[in-house]
This record gives structure tokens, sequence and C-alpha cells, in this order.
């Protein structure tokens, strides 16, 4: 049996792999969602529910990012100065006015911001592979860049979208849906089902885990580690990128305070999912589910008494620190 294939078959694939790590994300999910119910009767409504998994688009999207750095042995603290970064050149992009048809600067707009979030991944994993510097120190250097730059373009303001035909154009991608199901729904579900293909069915998602697992066993099995590194920070700029394009007609417009403690809940998510900090482990169902507890807390925070709305930060700081100790429970059993 090779390296790789005995790395990779230490981490759950499918759903076959029904062990507690697994499963706990998905059981705090249901337990929350009794919770809500006792808290409010109001929580379970299909409206509001279908509205908090609306709003987890952002977060949810870009924690599938972070999977793929984490689960490689990575990290990026970066993704939340990114957010406000992408927006604010896209948003400046569509104020040039450069295509005429509304339609076509729309389209070249998204496009400019996948390239845009992928430039940015491919500098943090340069800087993180190459430069071999830690990716903790890598990103939270870009992180003040990216923050920085978005100050600067702003001239600590906010950059707003100035044609409001090209806006309401804009709006449905966030606000629109698709036979009652909200787009940002839709494309939460999509990137996680085309991120789950990667990670558990190709070539590269063995790698990954491999990488993860064992750096130097996977470079003495002919892996280039990083390759495999770099990719993973592309695809979570990628991911940052799609978020971008969410967020952007919901407000329609940012600002250098756009995306603050992004990364944060980001991590959350995915540790909360079920995917192991030191990496080797990714779980992508368990992403998303992590990034619904998230905003789940929230929701139930708002429609309650039972604590302040203002402590949503603590709370979800709290939920870090719980899900590593139960997550490093698990591995000693």
């Amino acid at each position: 049996m090779s390296v790789v294939a005995s790395d990779t078959a230490k981490a759950p694939k499918t759903s076959k792999d029904w062990d507690m790590a697994a499963i706990a994300p998905f059981v705090a999910l249901a337990l929350l969602l009794v919770l809500g119910y006792f808290a409010n009767p109001n929580f379970v409504s299909v409206a509001n529910l279908t509205n908090v998994i609306t709003r987890s688009a952002f977060i949810a999207i870009i924690a599938l990012g972070a999977t793929y750095v984490i689960s490689s042995g990575g990290l990026d603290l970066s993704v939340g100065a990114m957010v406000a970064f992408v927006a604010s050149l896209m948003i400046l992009f569509m104020n040039t006015g450069a295509i005429a048809d509304p339609m076509l600067m729309l389209i070249a707009a998204m496009l400019v911001a996948l390239a845009l979030g992928a430039a940015c991944g491919l500098a943090n994993g340069l800087i993180t592979t190459v430069g071999k510097i830690e990716p903790f120190i890598a990103t939270l250097g870009t992180m003040g860049i990216y923050r920085g730059l978005t100050t600067w373009l702003s001239q600590g303001g906010s950059i707003t979208v100035r044609d409001r035909g090209l806006q309401q154009l804009y709006r449905p991608v966030y606000f629109g849906d698709v036979f009652g199901v909200p787009i940002p729904i839709i494309v939460i579900f999509a990137t996680a089902a085309l991120a789950a293909f990667v990670l558990y069915r190709t070539r590269y998602g063995r790698h990954l885990i491999a990488v993860g697992s064992n750096e130097e066993v996977a470079r003495y099995s002919g892996i280039s580690v990083q390759k495999v590194r770099t990719i993973a920070y592309i695809v979570q700029g990628l991911c940052v990128a799609v978020a971008v394009i969410i967020y952007v007609p919901r407000l329609g417009s940012t600002s250098a305070t756009t995306g603050i403690l992004w990364e944060l809940q980001a991590i959350t998510a995915v540790v909360v999912g079920g995917t192991a900090l030191r990496g080797g482990v990714g779980r992508i169902w368990g992403t998303v589910c992590g990034a619904f507890i998230l905003e789940i807390v929230g929701n139930i925070m708002l429609l309650s008494n039972f604590v302040s709305e203002y402590l949503i930060g603590a709370i979800q700081g709290a939920i870090i620190i719980i899900a590593m100790l139960v997550q490093r429970s698990l591995m000693r059993k």
C-alpha cells in the first residue's frame, strides 16, 4: 500500500465514515435547532431559517477554502482583509464604466474579482511555500497589506457602486432566488459539492491530505508539497472572490472595515466542522454545518433574551476553544 493511500485512508472521505468527529457537528446543529425552538418558536419558521442560511453564505464559502488550507497544514488569517480588498477593486472597476453594456460589465467585474482572489491566494501561497515563512506570520503580514491598501483606496471611507442601473441589475445575485431557494444558498451547496468532489475524488485531494498528514513522508513519496499548498491558497482566494461576488450586491458598497474578524469565523466553522487544525483531515460538509452553527447561534441570541447580542464575538471565540478541546479529546480515544 502506498504512503499516500495509507495517509488518506485515515481521514473520513465519505458518509460511510461515521466517527464521532464527523457526526458531532450535525448533532450539535440538531440540538441548536431544538434549543432555538424553545427560545422562540418563530426560530424554526422557513422564512427565518432561510434568512439565517443566506446570511451564512459569506463565511461558509470562505470556510470551504479555509478547509483546503488547513487540511494541507497551513493557515490563512488574511481572508477578511482580502474580502475588503477584492470587493473594493471590483467596485472601482465597475465604476470605471469601461464596458457600456451593463450585463457584460457585471460579468467582467465578476471575472476581475475571481482573478484578484486567485492572485491574492497565489501571493499568500508563494510567500508561505517559496518564502518558507510560517503561515501565521505570512498571512498576518498580508492581512495588514490588504487592509491597508483598502483603506488607501477608500481614503478611510466607503467605495460604492455609482451606477444605479448596474446596482439594480446586480441585486438578484444576493436577493434573488431560483424556485424559491435564495441564490446564496444555491452557491453554498454548489461550491461545497465542487470542493468535496475535488478533495475526496481526485489525486490532488489525496495529495492535499497526505501533505497535511505528514509533510516529509509526502515529499519522499514524490508529492510536490509546495505546489499542493500553493494551490490550496489559490483555492482559498477563489472562495473569497465567490463570497465577494455575493457580498457586493447586498450593500452595494464596501469599506476598510469590511470583513473584520471573518478569518476567526471561517476558522471556527472549519474546526467546528471537524477538520483538524493540525492538518491531514478535511471535512467539507462539516465546514458548511459549522458555518450554519455560527449563524444560528447568533440568530438565537437575537431572538432570545438569554445573552446580549453584543457578546456574539465572545461566544464565537468560546466556540472555537470548546471545539478544539472536544476535537483533542476525540483524538485521544
